[in-house]
């Protein structure tokens, strides 16, 4: 009898979970500008603004590029997969190479949002944000 509480609390508490995720936010994605490379075949460059409302979590992704990432206005937390957590503040940048997996993108605050510009040379015709495997 006790097992089967405890099994059923378990159940509840991963529900909850699963609902504040899904409760969570979701980041505002603009597309501002593509061009093809010139001198670079089959080579773009794309220019997103990303906006994270307070409390936004990204999942898991990878951007198959290189990107680079500035803070325009309040603070994010980026991590690349085998690297240490970064809060980004307004001002400073941020590199993703395309081998990289960002397990962790979501405003540094609870409170504020976060808005910023992402500039990435990536192949032609692939998307801007790949599930991560």
């Amino acid at each position: 009898m006790k097992i089967a509480a405890v099994v059923l609390m378990l159940m509840f508490a991963l529900v909850g979970v699963a609902t504040a995720q899904e409760a969570a936010p979701e980041a505002k994605v603009t597309p501002l500008l593509s061009k093809d490379l010139a001198g670079l075949s089959g080579k773009e460059i794309t220019m997103i603004t990303v906006e994270y409302p307070p409390g936004s979590v990204d999942p898991a992704h990878r951007h198959h590029a290189q990107a680079l990432v500035y803070v325009i206005e309040g603070s994010i937390v980026m991590q690349l997969r085998g690297a240490e957590p970064v809060t980004v503040k307004a001002g400073e940048g941020f590199y993703e190479g395309p081998n990289d997996v960002h397990i962790v993108g979501r405003s540094a605050s609870d409170s504020k949002p976060a808005k910023f510009v992402v500039f990435l040379v990536k192949n032609q015709g692939v998307p801007a944000v790949l599930p991560a495997k």
